[in-house]
């Protein structure tokens, strides 16, 4: 199985990305997990949705032919971060390459809600591009207090682990469950 990441933080040492790199590692013999750079994408334009740039075409193809679509949102000002919500722009655009595909939103903040109200918008944006997700009550990865979770880059919070490794299950079974359907 494929899945291709997208993480809505571009700092160097961010806590989303270190949960999407502990994901890999963790479950590397359940998918390959592809991390794709969303920073590199230019604003989404109208003007040159038809024919846009090298980066955007690469990206769209790589949503496309993955089996699933992992997505860790920082919470910015109530909701997802700017880059997060450009890429997701390009991918609801012409081929739309993320529509009917499985997606499980996650986040981390330092903060103690865990990215709730960003993901309710990344919820509300990802039922408008038409995309897969498992039903939220009992599979929201929102994960707080990361600066008391994560040590040398890594999630070691066992507790947050044991619920990541349930719902992770879920997820690859629902992602194998609407392959099985589409074939």
């Amino acid at each position: 199985m494929k899945i291709v990441a997208l993480v809505g933080s571009l700092r160097k040492d961010s806590f989303n990305m270190q949960l999407v790199k502990t994901i890999k590692e963790r479950y590397s013999t359940l998918f390959d997990l592809d991390i794709a750079d969303i920073g590199i994408l230019p604003y989404y334009n109208e003007d040159t949705e038809v024919a846009p740039p090298r980066e955007v075409e690469q990206f769209k193809k790589a949503i496309e032919k993955a089996d699933a679509v992992l997505i860790s949102t920082p919470e910015y000002n109530w909701s997802t971060s700017g880059v997060l919500k450009n890429a997701l722009e390009w991918l609801s655009r012409m081929e739309k390459p993320i529509a009917g595909k499985p997606v499980i939103p996650m986040g981390v903040t330092q903060g103690g809600l865990g990215t709730v109200r960003a993901q309710l918008h990344l919820r509300q944006v990802l039922l408008s591009v038409e995309a897969k997700t498992l039903p939220p009550a009992g599979n929201e990865i929102l994960i707080g207090f990361a600066n008391k979770k994560f040590e040398n880059g890594e999630l070691k919070h066992e507790v947050t682990l044991q619920f990541l490794d349930e719902v992770m299950e879920r997820f690859v079974y629902f992602v194998k469950e609407l392959s099985d359907k589409e074939e």
